[in-house]
């Protein structure tokens, strides 16, 4: 039985759909978009809905669903939220469904359509990531979102702490490429001062110049829910890795 294989990406424009295909995909947008679909989906959301584009977004979006998005880390005009996950709280997400694009993880999350399953993955739910990305035991490949093309160590960092989880778990023979291992090294040296280097990462300073402090604290937390959002059907919807055999 040949091993499986666990690749990182560092950053969406190095991703080629062909080499996604056939593989389970966690697309890691750790600064916010990923963390905020975990949140809606673990606070009672029916789905979120991942578009590329602004107009895109409007033209999905029914009477009853909630727009959602960010460019330049800016709510968009006229969207019911933002890119905050402190705005997906149970009492404004629960039973809605939501269409949400951002600059960064919601691209990441179409780049990977073609692959056999596309996670949301983030600090809040590495663990659960890990054990339902095992479970089908196929490649893995961490796609990190990055920021305008350019890697991003948060990123970088959630990769490294779901290459963690998936050792850990020491199901069959496991291969992890160079930059995986680099990344999982670079989270075990940082794990201890976690919310401290996310906050001075380039994204974290930007962030919190603009306000967002807050969010860069609450996307540092490490595996607080279980809920794995799959791309199914072209949204996000909650599963746990108890669940996940009912999905295949």
């Amino acid at each position: 039985m040949r091993s499986l294989r666990v690749d990182c990406i560092p950053q969406i424009s190095e991703a080629l759909s062909q080499d996604l295909a056939g593989k389970t995909v966690i697309v890691i947008d750790a600064l916010r978009a990923t963390s905020n679909i975990v949140t809606a989906l673990s606070n009672g959301a029916v789905s979120v809905w991942p578009v590329e584009t602004v107009a895109q977004a409007k033209q999905a979006a029914g009477a009853n669903d909630l727009l959602a998005g960010e460019r330049q880390c800016k709510k968009i005009p006229g969207f019911d939220l933002g890119n905050s996950p402190l705005e997906f709280t149970e009492q404004t997400v629960s039973g809605q469904r939501i269409v949400m694009t951002t600059t960064n993880g919601t691209r990441g999350i179409q780049k990977a359509a073609k692959a056999a399953a596309v996670l949301a993955g983030s600090m809040l739910n590495a663990r659960a990531c890990a054990e339902t990305a095992l479970q089908w035991k196929r490649d893995i490949v961490l796609l990190c979102a990055g920021t305008k093309d350019v890697f991003a160590l948060e990123d970088g960092l959630c990769a490294g702490l779901i290459a963690k989880e998936i050792r850990e778990l020491r199901v069959g023979d496991l291969q992890f490429s160079d930059f995986t291992r680099a990344m999982e090294g670079a989270y075990d040296s940082f794990a201890d001062r976690l919310e401290d280097v996310f906050s001075t990462s380039d994204s974290g300073i930007r962030l919190g110049r603009l306000g967002y402090g807050g969010d860069v604290s609450f996307c540092a937390q490490r595996n607080t829910t279980d809920t794995v959002p799959i791309l199914t059907n072209g949204e996000m919807r909650a599963f746990s890795p108890r669940q996940i055999f009912s999905y295949k």
